[in-house]
């Protein structure tokens, strides 16, 4: 498979999962739904890095190159998605929102009303990245959907009054 047409499907499935329109995915990558619907099928006739790393940064995604040499050690553990995410929520409040509280509030779509302005920054703020590693390690661990996860955040979005165009 081409690396175009690998790029294709991995928007593709994205944007399904994330319950977007090829017309969203346009306007908020700035590019035409013409250009979107090309690369997903891999019928695009020139496609710059430029466009390509906004179709994916929108989506969550990232492009890389893969030099062939295994990928170095990390001495430290990174923080999981969910603890990250948990940070995100919690850094403008005095009471922060745990990532077991997160997590159920993400993989139910619901949430008592002290949470409602840790759920708004982070669905306001958070790098779409690390909101798609979120979904992805709620799937791992609940065997929830992730187009269920980002039905939640819609869901959840729209409950806090979120202005962020990905909700819209």
């Amino acid at each position: 498979m081409s690396t175009i047409h690998e790029l294709g499907d991995a928007l593709r499935v994205r944007r399904a999962e994330m319950g977007l329109s090829q017309a969203q995915v346009a306007v908020l990558s700035g590019l035409s739904r013409q250009t979107v619907n090309q690369v997903e099928t891999g019928a695009v006739p020139d496609l710059g890095l430029n466009k390509a790393e906004r179709l994916a940064t929108v989506l969550g995604l990232a492009l890389r190159v893969d030099v062939g040499r295994p990928a170095p050690i990390r001495a430290r553990r990174k923080m999981t998605p969910l603890a990250r995410a948990a940070a995100t929520a919690s850094v403008s409040y005095k009471t922060p929102i745990s990532g077991a509280t997160l997590k159920k509030v993400l993989a139910t779509g619901q949430m008592h009303e002290k949470y409602i302005p840790h759920v708004h920054a982070l669905l306001d703020d958070a790098p779409v990245s690390l909101l798609a590693a979120v979904a992805e390690q709620l799937h791992d661990e609940t065997d929830i959907g992730r187009d269920l996860v980002w039905k939640n955040y819609r869901s959840l979005a729209r409950e806090v009054k979120s202005k962020r165009g990905i909700w819209e």
